[in-house]
């Protein structure tokens, strides 16, 4: 009988997977997995968009838009699709046909102006088993604003839970006043983890050294009481890691911050933070020493916010390579061994396996010497973690015989440009004369993180590979240089700091990359022996761009699932389209015109036996694509 009964439970188990998407990534460990399988391989040529919904946002803010990122992954749960459009507005709409059910509003500051865009890339489910169905708030729903509240919402009503915090929010504000209503913000999805709900935050990273700290919030479910708060840069010199920050330099820092997802282990009770660098980007002398706990997977006790083991990817980061994919769970098989393991893909396109109990590298991870830093004042790590496996899944070195061009005087200027610069491979220090950073500070890999299929142990993710030109500027030349700038290329004051910086894309007179294509793949990591199993081109070259559609790949922004119909969906690339791949071999069996570009991560249900799979698309703002405000769902005819 008990046997029967455990059948039962995974059954359900599931079948509830299949027709719910609770958790941001999927579930409570961000695999991005659905058990969902009436879409497969033989039959997803035939797939159709079934309905879409437009949030109504492009009329509604004006200017303001053309700074909304709709990078939003909808939750289902309860019958009802949840979508937050950039400006927190929470929408639940009918799953089947898209019909609006209810709209609320957390109405935003009209002064907010944030550095990281106005975005809001998910929300995270509560199922309250000690309720009736029937009660107000038996499920919820909690998303973390753009101005640091966090609301809890009624998931059948869209009313503010009245018992959580003050009138359905809590706010955590900045340890220190902003300098602007906007430098500190929410971007991401909380994490239910226990009887708690974790909320990161974000923050202009570029303007001050002393910014705000990137403290990890831990709120009672219930109530909203905080449990606990974790700051990943040291706030007491008793604090062990404080003495890998020198002289005390981590009471004059902040940033650190878990701007991504926590993922949580409910077996092991831990939480998984992916966490961000110190601020003063590309400038360390302010704070020199390794910095634990920033760059790092850190792994805490969800009860108590207690640190349990914590693994540096980047040692005194100065390149903006912090983590940005939210952790993954899954099973390792190895040495005839199941090993529960967290996945953490870098932006150095690097793939570390750690044990999740330990947080030990799975597969070795050697210390290897990396270029050293010509910048006065700084001292750049000697040497820098690199796993022997998985191999990196983006290119790592750079030099002007590399340089690329669609004819040959773009790909001469190209040539020019590279050896006019540092570059030194990965890992070389941003300089005065300025430094070719490759892979640029958006990966590699990015927010839009990586997918897990356990049936045939791989991990799949997508990477960008372009060039972004660092180059220090001398703290008197920063506001000509500014002035100068006039917002055409980035300038960053990093005030605090004898340098600020120039950050841009190295282009041809053409503009197209200066390195090869592609600039964008979809590739597939086999977890279990640690290779690559394999790479597909993703996207070809966007229309809004004078070159033909070649299947270059495209840089893009949001991430894959993976179904159990064998298929791997994924938007991102800046050609608009949505597509998917045969998990097993990588090949693109279809795609589908999006109405603007798909720069989010998509979802899958089941609702009524009919599966579906819906994207959010509205652009991306510093890509130049077409801006909008459309979820599509697709599914195959009746």
């Amino acid at each position: 009988m008990r046997t029967l009964l455990a059948a039962v439970a995974v059954l359900l188990s599931s079948v509830a997977q299949a027709q719910e998407w609770p958790a941001y990534g999927g579930d409570d460990g961000g695999s991005r997995y659905s058990n969902a399988a009436q879409i497969d391989r033989s039959n997803v040529a035939q797939l159709t968009a079934i309905w879409t919904y437009h949030t109504g946002e492009a009329e509604r803010r004006g200017e303001l838009f053309r700074r909304a990122a709709f990078e939003n992954t909808p939750q289902f749960a309860n019958g009802k699709l949840l979508v937050c459009s950039p400006f927190d507005r929470l929408i639940a709409l009918d799953p089947a046909s898209g019909k609006e059910i209810w709209v609320f509003d957390p109405n935003l500051p009209r002064t907010l102006r944030p550095g990281n865009q106005f975005v809001c890339r998910g929300v995270a489910v509560w199922h309250d088993t000690s309720a009736s169905a029937k009660e107000a708030c038996a499920t919820r729903a909690f998303m973390a604003t753009v101005d640091t509240r966090l609301f809890a919402i009624d998931v059948e009503t869209g009313r503010p839970c009245a018992g959580f915090g003050h009138d359905g929010f809590v706010e955590y504000p900045p340890d220190i006043p902003p300098l602007y209503n906007g430098e500190y913000q929410s971007t991401s999805a909380p994490t239910v983890a226990g009887g708690v709900v974790l909320v990161g935050t974000a923050m202009d990273d570029a303007t001050r050294v002393r910014a705000p700290l990137g403290r990890v919030y831990a709120y009672d479910l219930r109530t909203g009481a905080l449990r606990w708060s974790f700051s990943p840069i040291p706030q007491s010199a008793d604090d062990p890691a404080a003495a890998t920050w020198e002289g005390g330099s981590w009471a004059r820092v902040g940033g650190g911050e878990m701007w991504s997802t926590a993922s949580f282990d409910a077996a092991r009770n831990l939480v998984f933070l992916p966490t961000g660098g110190p601020t003063g980007t590309f400038f360390g002398g302010t704070h020199p020493g390794a910095n634990l706990h920033t760059d790092s997977v850190v792994a805490l006790n969800a009860t108590t916010g207690k640190l349990v083991w914590s693994f540096q990817t980047v040692h005194h980061d100065i390149w903006d390579y912090d983590l940005a994919a939210q952790p993954s769970l899954a099973v390792v098989h190895r040495d005839g061994r199941d090993i529960p393991a967290v996945i953490e893909a870098t932006k150095m396109g690097l793939v570390f396996v750690l044990d999740r109990e330990t947080g030990k590298p799975i597969f070795p991870v050697e210390e290897r010497a990396v270029p050293k830093s010509d910048a006065p004042g700084e001292a750049a790590a000697e040497t820098e973690p690199f796993p022997v496996a998985p191999p990196p899944i983006v290119p790592e070195t750079l030099k002007p015989e590399n340089a690329w061009g669609i004819l040959w005087f773009d790909k001469r200027a190209c040539a020019r440009q590279i050896a006019a610069l540092r570059s030194d491979g990965l890992y070389t220090p941003p300089s005065v004369k300025g430094t070719a950073e490759f892979p640029f500070t958006g990966g590699g890999v990015n927010w839009g993180s990586g997918a897990v299929d356990p049936k045939h142990g791989l991990y799949i993710v997508n990477t960008n590979r372009l060039i972004h030109l660092i180059r220090l500027i001398p703290r008197a030349d920063v506001a000509k240089e500014r002035a100068a700038a006039a917002g055409k290329t980035e300038i960053g004051q990093q005030l605090g700091a004898p340098f600020g910086f120039e950050r841009r894309v190295l282009l041809s007179p053409l503009g197209l990359p200066c390195n090869a294509p592609p600039w964008g793949m979809l590739t597939a990591v086999d977890i279990n022996a640690g290779t690559i199993k394999w790479n597909a081109t993703l996207g070809t070259v966007p229309e809004n761009t004078w070159a033909p559609p070649f299947k270059l790949g495209t840089p893009g922004f949001g991430g894959p699932i993976v179904t159990a119909g064998g298929l791997v969906f994924i938007g991102a690339a800046l050609d608009s389209y949505i597509r998917a791949f045969d998990v097993e071999t990588g090949a693109e069996l279809w795609k589908a015109r999006l109405p603007f570009g798909g720069q989010a991560t998509p979802m899958t249900y089941e609702v009524d036996g009919r599966q579906y799979v819906v994207i959010a698309a509205g652009g991306f703002p510093r890509s130049g694509n077409k801006l909008g405000d459309a979820v599509v769902a697709f599914a195959l005819p009746k």
